[in-house]
């Protein structure tokens, strides 16, 4: 193979994935890289860069009580929904994994949600959610669940719960979708002898399904978790961060710090204090996750 072929060909690769690396470092690495550097300085929105403080603003983000109240919050809502996001979707999945028609037009249903934008849906349940006008409060009084609509949005915790209600229907559609293709990826030979041997449903999904689509699992804990860690849409639109501030995740406290309080320094350091953090957490799974596996 000469060597005018060889370099022919790296460049014809190179031009191939130009356009990719072009949106990466318009969309992704410039603005990074403009955050670090925002974060070094006094940087208002009104007035622009100002003083150079260096790691001021990371100092002084350790003494923001209302930044780490909202990263526990924001912990809390993800060590909530991700379990419920992955024992519903599996579940759905185990339940629609078949190729009937009414398990096909099953799986259509309870993923439909998952196309419609998240302001849209979280728009949708917060009137859903509505003391006066609210179907979903007035499904709970018809069944006997509550004597009176309640007030969802006037306590932190019910406010909480609303909003993981609404966040479920949406997304558990993309986790059923994910399991049902690892489901239906195993051999169907393995589940026959499995069902010769005698073992039920239930012991072959624990002892052969769920080993076999593991993969498949650490994948949907990660992409269900981290965005959990940067909810926003959800909270802003459904409870405003009420009452008291109470419901306020880490990207909204830092919205309302850059571009409310008008301190864009200051909010892009804690932007990198939250990128760290996930960085580490997703990386720290990754690695125990595969440890278990090799084990």
């Amino acid at each position: 193979m000469s060597q005018s072929y060889v370099s022919r060909s790296r460049y014809t690769g190179l031009l191939y994935v130009a356009p990719a690396l072009v949106f990466v470092c318009v969309i992704t690495l410039y603005p990074f890289t403009q955050m670090i550097y925002m974060s070094m300085f006094h940087w208002s929105l009104l007035e622009g860069q100002s003083e150079f403080r260096g790691i001021g603003n990371f100092v002084r983000a350790w003494d923001d009580r209302q930044f780490w109240a909202s990263l526990v919050f924001t912990l809390k809502y993800t060590l909530y929904l991700t379990p419920i996001l992955l024992v519903l979707g599996y579940l759905a999945a185990l339940l629609t994994a078949g190729r009937s028609r009414i398990q096909t037009l099953t799986r259509g249903v309870v993923f439909l949600p998952v196309v419609i934008g998240l302001g849209s849906s979280s728009l949708l349940w917060y009137w859903l959610f509505d003391q006066q006008v609210g179907l979903f409060n007035r499904l709970l009084v018809d069944v006997g669940v509550v004597d009176s609509p309640p007030v969802w949005f006037a306590d932190a915790e019910m406010a909480l719960w609303g909003i993981i209600i609404s966040v479920t229907w949406k997304i558990v559609g993309l986790g059923m979708i994910l399991f049902v293709a690892a489901i239906q990826s195993i051999p169907d030979e393995v589940q026959e002898a499995a069902t010769m041997d005698g073992a039920s449903f239930w012991r072959r999904t624990w002892l052969i399904t769920v080993p076999l689509t593991m993969p498949t699992i650490t994948l949907f804990i990660i992409i269900s978790a981290v965005p959990s860690l940067l909810a926003f849409d959800q909270f802003f639109i459904m409870s405003a961060g009420g009452p008291r501030n109470q419901t306020i995740s880490s990207v909204f406290w830092i919205y309302n710090t850059s571009f409310r309080n008008f301190r864009l320094g200051y909010g892009s350091a804690l932007s990198l204090i939250l990128v760290g953090m996930i960085f580490i957490g997703a990386a720290l799974q990754i690695t125990l996750m595969r440890r278990n596996r090799d084990a």
